[in-house]
């Protein structure tokens, strides 16, 4: 899968990878304000068959599958941009410091080893139920510590040659803090990582946040939500498939094209943090 993967990668070119990624993120952020009818209100009967007033058909309430598309995705997509910056800033500076500062390094590494032994749906589950009112906020917070581990151990690996670089011994010599070694000397020095931490992180963000909604947790019950459309139209994919497979393919095509846009932005940067997961 990881040959197929890079000889896809090497096959598209950057200005269509950013293109595409760019397209996509549009259209998900500014879909809510083209839906061209009300979400909650039915326009069909139940899984109605494509038609000039739903050309997506209807779901299992007959509201409009289109609509709720072009609606659908934009939660999505914020939640999971939020889980990805937070995490990746945050895997950024712990990681950068637990390579300058050995004894912070033992405690982040035996506290990574010890949060990334829980399988991440189960810890999100356990983490948003047993949250009060349980919602968007609990699954972001849930998301950030689930995936801060696996992101701290990549920029460890990846700051640690840049520890011993003579550049950075020679701010220590000079008195330099801890905060002037990460943020002037180690992170910039690794921005194609962050960018491809930071697009691995989005994706896996947008599989635990579709995952939530999938199951109904940490999203309203009548949410316009790609993950959750799939689930609710599960039972009529024979009678209207586009109100299930027009979701699911939406989730792919985002993941996808931020994955591929981070790529082409940082083309060295997958190795280092493929390297860094070893």
């Amino acid at each position: 899968m990881g040959d197929l993967g890079d000889a896809v990668r090497r096959r598209v070119p950057a200005p269509v990878s950013l293109s595409v990624a760019a397209g996509l993120l549009v259209a998900t952020v500014v879909g809510p304000v083209l839906a061209p009818r009300s979400v909650d209100v039915p326009v069909t009967a139940p899984y109605g068959s494509p038609s000039l007033a739903a050309p997506l058909g209807g779901d299992l309430l007959g509201r409009d599958v289109l609509s709720r598309l072009l609606a659908g995705g934009s939660s999505l997509l914020l939640t999971s941009a939020l889980v990805a910056v937070v995490v990746t800033a945050l895997a950024g500076v712990v990681g950068a410091a637990a390579v300058l500062r050995p004894t912070v390094g033992r405690f982040v590494e035996y506290g990574a080893d010890l949060l990334i032994l829980l399988p991440p749906l189960l810890g999100l589950l356990l983490f948003v139920l047993a949250w009060p009112d349980g919602g968007r906020a609990a699954l972001v917070l849930a998301s950030v510590l689930l995936a801060l581990p696996y992101a701290v151990r990549v920029m460890a690996s990846a700051a640690a040659p840049l520890a011993s670089a003579g550049f950075v011994e020679a701010a220590v010599a000079g008195g330099e803090r801890i905060g002037h070694l990460v943020w002037r000397e180690v992170l910039p020095n690794l921005r194609a990582v962050l960018v491809t931490l930071l697009a691995l992180r989005f994706v896996e963000a947008v599989y635990l946040v579709s995952t939530a909604g999938f199951l109904r947790v940490g999203v309203a019950p009548t949410e316009a939500n790609w993950a959750l459309m799939v689930r609710e139209n599960g039972a009529g994919i024979l009678l209207n498939p586009w109100a299930v497979v027009s979701p699911a393919l939406a989730i792919g095509l985002l993941a996808i094209g931020v994955s591929l846009a981070a790529d082409a932005l940082a083309p060295g940067g997958r190795r280092a943090v493929e390297v860094g997961a070893r």
